[in-house]
């Protein structure tokens, strides 16, 4: 991988080897990946699990939310006791297609421990200028559990259980940037990003929903929910140089920014990625 350049943002995001991970289902149907020792242990020291097609799939016993919701926590608590890691008390649905009925709800944190898809949002907040489109920028703070002191999107945010992407929407801008939600349901949506990144305890398997939101110059976006410690302003090009040539930006953000790059004729055929960048783009 080219350590500068754009399409470097898309291969990082979709590294991964489905060799590592034994499939996860529930009943016949598959929702996921477990890391082939993670589904050893489960199914060995929680018999809340059986064999199904080269992997494990939540017990045949567990037949309505409720209880396959209970089985779950039960074993992404030995899962975090096995791992060292902590839970997020976030619970997100499962299911195989945004806006499908959950079969079942789990802590955010075992998302990839189980390799379930998650849904996000990222909205691009920029600004016209006389001398040009300007990007607010994020930064984020010291004590986020992810890539803390990193540069981010001006909201982003994961999507939980029983709300809408456009409910989410508002909640996030409120939160990260005190947006009201009559502003923020200005936001365009533009496009969806799919990737799957193997991490050493598991599979994200996301689905980010990108939005545009253009603000009068006046606007200044101020934090809320500690998750942001400070904004900047900055040039389209000053970002763009950021995505390109460092990796400054949360691993995901870059994406994002590339997306918003490319429709807004930043860059274009000239650049010698524009076609990779184009075919990322559809997948």
């Amino acid at each position: 991988m080219s350590p500068t350049g754009y399409v470097r943002h898309f291969e990082q995001c979709h590294r991964h080897d489905l060799n590592h991970f034994a499939p996860f289902g529930i009943g016949s149907t598959a929702y996921g990946h477990v890391k082939k020792e993670h589904a050893a242990f489960l199914l060995e020291r929680t018999k809340l699990f059986e064999p199904e097609n080269g992997g494990l799939a939540l017990s045949s016993r567990y037949k309505d939310f409720a209880s396959r919701s209970a089985a779950l926590t039960e074993a992404t608590l030995a899962l975090a006791e096995k791992t060292g890691k902590s839970l997020r008390d976030e619970l997100y649905p499962i299911v195989r297609a945004y806006g499908d009925e959950p079969v079942a709800q789990i802590d955010r944190a075992a998302v990839p421990w189980f390799g379930v898809r998650a849904w996000g949002l990222h909205v691009n907040g920029f600004v016209r200028k006389a001398n040009g489109i300007h990007l607010w920028i994020g930064k984020r703070a010291a004590n986020r559990q992810v890539e803390p002191g990193k540069l981010d999107n001006m909201i982003g945010g994961g999507n939980p259980i029983g709300i809408s992407i456009e409910e989410n929407l508002c909640k996030e801008a409120k939160e990260e940037a005190g947006i009201d939600a009559p502003l923020a349901l200005t936001a365009k949506l533009v496009r969806e990003i799919n990737y799957k990144l193997e991490l050493p305890d598991g599979l994200r398997t996301d689905t980010l929903f990108l939005y545009d939101l253009e603000l009068p110059e006046s606007f200044v976006p101020r934090n809320t929910d500690g998750e942001v410690a400070s904004f900047t302003l900055m040039p389209l090009a000053q970002a763009a140089e950021l995505v390109k040539n460092t990796n400054d930006f949360k691993f995901n953000c870059g994406m994002v920014l590339i997306d918003f790059l490319v429709r807004h004729n930043f860059v274009g055929a000239q650049d010698p990625e524009y076609g990779q960048l184009k075919e990322w783009l559809k997948k």
